[in-house]
């Protein structure tokens, strides 16, 4: 039960999220258009966690995909969300800012 609470928060194994990114991996903002407005990832897609289950058809499903938010809270959720969805390879980068020093 720890592991998988550990692994829904991302707090599991050491990702190399900058070398998911270079192998083609998605990083996608689930904070409201207002807050991706006033700051994000460089090529980051944003669908707010609200949205995500009707905005499924906009991700493909065998394309790693790298979740984040403010917080790590949100991102969480969209994981969850995603892997109920058949996708098969999502990450929980958390906070956005603290994402986005790991990519670098």
């Amino acid at each position: 039960m720890l592991n998988i609470i550990k692994q829904l928060f991302g707090l599991g194994p050491k990702v190399d999220y900058a070398q998911l990114v270079k192998s083609g991996a998605i990083v996608l903002d689930v904070r409201s258009k207002g807050e991706y407005a006033s700051g994000h990832i460089k090529g980051s897609m944003n669908i707010s966690v609200d949205t995500l289950s009707n905005n499924l058809n906009k991700l493909q499903k065998n394309t790693p995909i790298i979740t984040c938010c403010a917080s790590g809270m949100r991102s969480a959720s969209a994981k969850s969300i995603l892997l109920s969805n058949g996708f098969s390879e999502v990450y929980n980068g958390g906070g956005w800012g603290s994402l986005q020093s790991k990519l670098n």
